[in-house]
């Protein structure tokens, strides 16, 4: 099968669907097509890779970089967003009045998730103040905002009128009736943010998917732009997409000259942000070949056995692999939190004595806790073990480095007149000071601080009369101090007369005070066990502090009542209202960089779904709090439902218990599954009696895999 599907792949007109479960080689042919079709002298433009999340086009980015293709052109590897961007940005004089927008002529404003909220916010923020809006649910400010346009997305992504989602919400829930004054409430959010978009100009994501789907996909010049100029189309993860993307598959791959079609078996864990499995299928029908891969080149039977022995528990419906789980899987139960650790901190230690790379283990968890996530980094530097995390969840301000940085930003621009805690300066020149610890750097904020100067509130180290204060300080500590105060006095004093923006501030602190050697970000000496850490903040917190002026710049009613408010010029108050919208933790964007600017060589924590969209095989894997019932349970929102907000959802239908709990049994089963499939030696699975928060923790996963080695034991008595 493998090899006709390689000759199928090398064939110069072939429409391929192929499926298989993760590590069946499907990406791999893929890759293998991308590179054919570059050698055979197809051009680059003519090439279009789509992929659901841009952390999966990692392998296609690694294939282009091989010398032996010689030199080719720029190929387009994006996500629908992507597509849609572009297409919107070239063909906006055609639709801008016949979408609805207030102000056809001016060009459109792309919204990222961070401008998206703090809009979504101007809107929410009176509602709620004013007239009690939400005042039935408990949630946090930043994450009723996130679901507020989870709505509008999944209403984009199903391709259904907006009203639709909140008669499906309403209709579906079962419990008090109160809920249903909230999911109005919803919807009138909602509603009055898209009109706010329309009359500003304003593309959030969901906008954007639909005014690409509704107003250009249909017109015949969009169709001959895209048609005539993607000849090639290679489609990955095809199941971790939503249904308009399989509905525009359908009608583009009759008039491609070739496609190739990657579908996981078992896939799907993009299902929150409207990922459907089930309407991907249908692309079988419009390919020539349907082709099955079913051997894994990843995962030995033994470890396969766990997915399918963890099947039967949940009461699913697995297929036998022959092996016996028992020879992959290690465990040592411990009865607190932080003896699992160590316990985690210790194998991966051994397993690395003993060969095997850092870059081969991975630390698995349903979610990763700010503590949970220091305290393991710590250990694991502890032993000289680098390590670094990925936490797409994790908001710009948990950061240590961020804060560092809008605290000296805060120091910088006093005109902003926002809070500046002597605790927070403390932390940052923790922070931004290589070698300073906690006592020193308090002692010197102590000393050093006046936050009632109008001008740069910092003392220099040179005042300080009193010598045993010098010295518990340290003169080599103190030095680098006056080095950065001298630093934020030389940039106040080229203010006057000029505006800049944060964005160009953050960047010349990073490069010209904080990356110099003696400071914290220095090959982030100040945390040796991730030396790109720092600067993948810093750049993260760069791009987003940018596309936020740029997209305020574009709204005068914005910058004019944003002026007026702080009585500052439209910069200074640009960038306050950044600082201010980061600070209350904001849901940070996934910035590609975060992924690329990471060592190869290191242990990745990272929570288990973020772990299976790398699409990234590895030899060990650690799986943390296997007690919690976090690897079972769906996260709680109150505002929106990914199963309800899905095409195939029945609208009038009730959400009941029994729908729940085969749901969680199906997602459980699923991601073992995922998580097996691309481990190729061993699992470790971490238990301990009492949880972080001291809890006793016996979930679902735990029991499942419990309950499969007292069946495979009585089986062999």
């Amino acid at each position: 099968m493998e090899k006709q599907a390689t000759h199928l792949t090398h064939s110069p007109s072939s429409k391929i669907f192929l499926s298989g479960p993760p590590g069946s080689g499907k990406t791999t042919l893929a890759v293998e097509r991308l590179r054919w079709l570059i050698r055979r002298g197809m051009p680059a433009t003519a090439i279009l890779v789509l992929v659901p999340q841009r952390t999966l086009a990692t392998s296609y980015y690694d294939a282009l970089r091989d010398p032996d293709l010689g030199p080719i052109g720029p190929i387009d590897i994006i996500t629908l967003d992507g597509l849609a961007r572009r297409v919107v940005r070239l063909f906006w004089p055609l639709i801008g009045d016949r979408a609805g927008f207030a102000h056809p002529t001016h060009p459109p404003v792309f919204l990222t998730v961070e401008t998206a909220q703090y809009f979504m916010d101007e809107i929410v923020g009176p509602l709620i103040d004013q007239h009690g809006y939400f005042d039935a649910v408990t949630i946090e400010r930043t994450r009723l905002l996130s679901q507020l346009l989870d709505n509008l997305n999944k209403a984009a992504l199903i391709g259904v009128p907006l009203s639709e989602i909140q008669e499906r919400l309403k209709g579906a829930w079962t419990g008090e009736s109160a809920r249903l004054g909230i999911y109005d409430q919803a919807g009138e959010c909602v509603k009055r943010f898209r009109h706010y978009c329309l009359d500003h100009n304003l593309l959030d994501f969901s906008l954007q998917i639909e005014t690409f789907l509704q107003h250009l996909w249909p017109q015949p010049a969009v169709r001959a732009y895209l048609f005539e100029r993607y000849r090639h189309v290679i489609v990955d993860n095809v199941e971790e997409d939503t249904p308009v993307v399989h509905d525009m598959l359908a009608d583009w791959i009759p008039q491609c000259e070739s496609a190739l079609i990657g579908y996981d078996q078992d896939g799907g864990y993009r299902i929150f942000l409207g990922a459907d499995p089930t309407s991907s299928a249908r692309l079988a029908a419009m390919c020539d070949e349907t082709l099955e891969l079913t051997q894994s080149h990843v995962a030995p039977p033994d470890v396969l056995d766990l997915g399918y022995q963890v099947g039967l528990s949940l009461q699913q419906d697995p297929n036998p692999t022959g092996g016996d789980f028992r020879q992959a899987l290690h465990f040592r139960e411990r009865r607190f939190h932080p003896q699992m650790l160590d316990w985690a901190a210790d194998e991966i230690s051994r397993l690395i004595g003993e060969g095997t790379s850092p870059g081969e283990i991975v630390v698995l968890a349903p979610f990763i806790s700010d503590a949970l996530r220091f305290s393991l980094l710590q250990k694991l530097s502890a032993r000289g073990i680098a390590a670094h995390s990925h936490r797409p969840s994790r908001a710009l301000r948990d950061e240590p480095a961020t804060r560092c940085m809008l605290t000296l930003a805060k120091l910088a621009h006093p005109a902003w007149n926002l809070p500046l805690p002597p605790f927070d300066l403390t932390l940052a020149l923790m922070q931004a000071i290589d070698g300073l610890d906690l006592v020193r750097a308090r002692l010197l904020t102590d000393i050093a601080y006046r936050p009632q100067t109008s001008s740069l509130s910092l003392g220099s180290f040179a005042q300080i009369q009193d010598e045993e204060t010098r010295n518990r300080i340290g003169y080599l500590h103190g030095e680098r101090y006056d080095k950065l105060r001298a630093w934020l006095e030389s940039y106040q004093a080229g203010i006057p007369g000029r505006e800049i923006h944060l964005d160009h501030f953050l960047s010349r602190l990073f490069s010209e005070a904080l990356s110099q050697p003696g400071f914290g970000f220095h090959i982030s000496n100040h945390n040796p066990a991730s030396p790109l850490e720092a600067g993948r903040v810093a750049s993260d917190l760069i791009e987003s502090a940018r596309k936020f002026r740029e997209a305020l710049e574009q709204v005068p009613t914005t910058n004019r009542a944003v002026v007026e408010e702080n009585s500052l010029s439209k910069g200074d108050a640009i960038d306050a209202r950044f600082v201010h919208l980061l600070e209350r933790g904001v849901v940070a964007a996934t910035y590609v960089q975060s992924w690329r600017l990471t060592e190869d060589n290191a242990v990745l924590v990272a929570p288990a779904y973020t772990y299976l969209m790398t699409n990234r095989p590895v030899d060990y894997q650690f799986w943390l709090d296997a007690g919690s019932n976090g690897w079972w349970e769906r996260i709680y929102q109150p505002l929106t439902h990914p199963y309800v907000l899905r095409r195939d959802w029945k609208p009038g239908s009730h959400w009941t218990d029994e729908d729940e709990f085969r749901i969680r049994q199906e997602s459980l089963y699923r991601l073992v599954l995922g998580l097996v499939r691309r481990c190729r030696r061993g699992i470790y699975l971490g238990v301990s009696e009492l949880g972080e928060q001291g809890y006793e923790q016996r979930g679902p996963l735990l029991r499942a895999i419990q309950s499969a080695l007292k069946r495979v034991a009585d089986q062999a008595i």
